[in-house]
């Protein structure tokens, strides 16, 4: 019996993430792989002065690095990446399932998180990792498709912050959103053209669960992710200029979200 379609591609993208690997690069970044104890570590090359720099967190992971000559950083990473001397192979992390992920603390606190449709450059994303750690959020969410995969350039943008933040990838955006609901969330979209500030869809919410979806810089949200939020809302700028920058907004929607 043939098999469906949706399990085929299943199996095709489990065993295309078992065999993935991950260069990381930056002092930042690899100190923080290293400090990982979730983090499967594979593969360090340093130079001398970058050691220097690392000595501690390298003691800490057991791993003995491979040196490298300054002038000629033999790491399989772009010539161009600024490195800074270390260089990480790593397995991708595995941050568990949504429902997991997403589910009320103990704390009190209601929780957000943020979902991105198609945003696809890794800089907005690890600086999206960054805002969503120092606010609180309980995961990223993104797509396993047309969005940006967890790379080294991804990790150094979020100097540390994927270490410790959950970055989830779903197959199905609008499915993810469903998902949400049913477990108590407002799912706000962040629109331009949206008819209500966030401050104000939230106006005696505050106790509730938050998802908040952005889209990619020009695109935006797409039909179908706007049609599954509860409401569409925006940030109001002062006079008539443009529009925020996707980790920008994703900053400010946040911290507006929170209703201190």
């Amino acid at each position: 019996m043939k098999k469906p379609k949706w399990v085929v591609e299943k199996e095709r993208d489990k065993r295309a993430a078992a065999a993935e690997t991950i260069w990381l690069f930056g002092l930042h970044a690899v100190r923080d792989a290293l400090l990982n104890p979730s983090r499967e570590k594979l593969r360090l090359i340093t130079t001398l002065n970058a050691l220097g720099k690392l000595e501690d967190a390298v003691a800490a992971s057991g791993m003995t690095p491979e040196m490298a000559d300054p002038r000629k950083f033999t790491a399989p990473i772009d010539p161009q990446s600024v490195h800074q001397g270390a260089a990480l192979e790593v397995k991708p992390l595995n941050w568990g399932s949504l429902e997991e992920r997403c589910v009320g603390g103990a704390d009190g606190v209601p929780p957000r998180v943020v979902l991105l449709d198609r945003v696809t450059d890794p800089h907005n994303v690890g600086a999206i990792l960054r805002s969503a750690e120092v606010f609180g959020a309980r995961a990223v969410i993104s797509m396993q498709r047309h969005a940006a995969p967890e790379t080294g350039a991804l990790a150094k943008t979020a100097s540390g912050a994927l270490e410790r933040q959950p970055y989830l990838r779903v197959r199905n955006l609008a499915e993810a959103m469903e998902t949400l609901k049913s477990m108590g969330y407002l799912v706000l979209g962040l629109d331009g053209e949206g008819d209500q500030d966030i401050n104000t869809a939230l106006a005696g919410k505050h106790d509730r669960a938050v998802a908040l979806v952005l889209g990619a810089e020009g695109p935006g949200l797409r039909d179908k992710t706007k049609e599954t939020c509860d409401a569409l809302v925006r940030i109001d700028a002062v006079g008539g200029f443009g529009s925020l920058n996707v980790s920008n907004a994703a900053a400010v929607a946040l911290y507006a979200s929170r209703g201190a």
